[in-house]
């Protein structure tokens, strides 16, 4: 089985309203046990969240505000989003914790949110929440995907605009300077980046097909449309889903109608060397999203219990 360049690290899922932690360091599979259970500020609807690795913190936003918090629910610091916005519908901040738990990179739908500016993506201070580093991204999202680099400190941020596109950008801290870099295109949407660090998955904004790009320039390396998959691009389109499930193989979802408008869907494993289509991959799932690959050959899908359930691809 392939290995991912650093040890696959704590994820999180919100079940029942508390922030649970997962380790994925060992070899479990089946239905995960939280190894930490973290408990919001009673006030808060959660949107995002993080844990560090050492589940000691979870971090995570609302609406209006950043948040860390411990495991007993003890507020370490709160960093608010002003003016707090009234509006309840169409932007999800997004945040993710740095490799080295230093910084929370956290994403702000400030446009949609109605605060009269555009989106913000802003670098926080992990230990008390002070910002380091801000910046002015000219979108107007309803929410952002951010992943974070497996070898270097850089981060990827994927703001969809909704019928506007998506916007890929890539950041990294220099002191309290955020070095940002914004890809050329409006009409890719990031699904995945590789465990390697060496290239990343996007989808078309229209769902035409998919792409694998060098990181971190972005070249295009090859591009998979509807049809080479063995479908009828005018009915079949592919799903903003999927990602690595090892190094050199990535997980495309496509999805139509019966003839009976009976929604299907299916997984297709991709050759991330040749750009050969491979066998289907049966996740175990009833949702073409509910599917998070790990890089490590699993993946992950949601138990009815709302926590993790592992499967393995061999």
């Amino acid at each position: 089985m392939a290995q991912s360049p650093r040890p696959l690290q704590p994820i999180t899922r919100l079940v029942d309203g508390r922030i649970c932690a997962y380790d994925l360091a060992g070899d479990a599979r089946g239905v995960l046990s939280p190894a930490m259970v973290f408990r919001p500020s009673p006030e808060d609807d959660v949107v995002d969240h993080a844990v560090a690795a050492g589940l000691q913190h979870a971090y995570y936003t609302t609406l209006n505000a950043a948040v860390c918090v411990t495991a007993d629910g003890a507020e370490v610091w709160r960093s608010r989003f002003e003016p707090q916005s009234d509006q309840r519908r169409g932007h999800r901040p997004s945040c993710v914790l740095s490799w080295d738990e230093r910084v929370v990179w956290v994403y702000r739908p400030d446009a949609m949110a109605g605060r009269n500016r555009p989106d913000q993506w802003v670098a926080l201070d992990a230990e008390d929440g002070a910002v380091i580093a801000q910046a002015d991204l000219r979108t107007a999202g309803h929410g952002g995907q951010q992943l974070r680099h497996p070898t270097n400190d850089q981060v990827l941020l994927d703001v969809g605009e909704g019928q506007d596109g998506s916007v890929i950008h890539r950041a990294s801290l220099t002191r309290d300077r955020m070095d940002l870099i914004r890809y050329p295109w409006s009409d890719r949407c990031l699904i995945d980046l590789a465990p390697d660090g060496h290239h990343f998955m996007t989808v078309h904004h229209e769902q035409g097909d998919i792409a694998i790009h060098t990181y971190p320039d972005g070249e295009m390396t090859f591009a998979l449309s509807v049809d080479d998959f063995g479908h009828d691009p005018d009915e079949i389109y592919v799903e903003w889903s999927g990602g690595y499930l090892t190094p050199d193989t990535v997980i495309v979802t496509l999805a139509g109608e019966t003839e009976d408008e009976q929604e299907w869907f299916r997984h297709y494993r991709v050759d991330v060397r040749s750009g050969q289509v491979r066998t289907e991959l049966d996740a175990r799932s009833d949702n073409p999203y509910d599917i998070q690959p790990l890089g490590d050959g699993t993946w992950l899908t949601t138990d009815p219990s709302g926590h993790p359930n592992r499967w393995t691809d061999s």
